[in-house]
């Protein structure tokens, strides 16, 4: 599994890539305000899968499935701590396929 590195947006020039995705899934440390930025650029539909970390009377609660469709690119969160975060402070990304498909974090003020 991958760590991503959230960018801080800024008002200056700030140059912004996004990288391939993990085979393994990716992660990337969360306060509350993080932002998914995902380009599908393959072509088919593709899963990305936020792990959730919360259960509810004792019960897990279902993970969050989103579907990317062929050739989009998606803006994606922020991502509630108490749901989502593990005990490193971190959000779990898996996806049902990778081949062509980029991600980056951007980190919300």
């Amino acid at each position: 599994m991958a760590t991503l590195t959230a960018k801080a947006p800024a008002r200056a020039a700030n140059a912004f890539a996004l990288v391939a995705a993990a085979a393994g899934g990716d992660e990337f440390v969360n306060d509350g305000k993080c932002l998914i930025v995902i380009d599908n650029g393959s072509g088919g539909s593709i899963t990305l899968t936020v792990e959730t970390q919360r259960t509810v009377d004792g019960e897990a609660v279902d993970d969050k499935d989103i579907v990317l469709p062929a050739g989009e690119q998606h803006l994606l969160g922020p991502w509630p701590k108490p749901i989502y975060n593990d005990v490193d402070e971190k959000v779990q990304l898996t996806y049902s396929a990778v081949t062509d498909l980029t991600v980056g974090i951007i980190q919300h003020s």
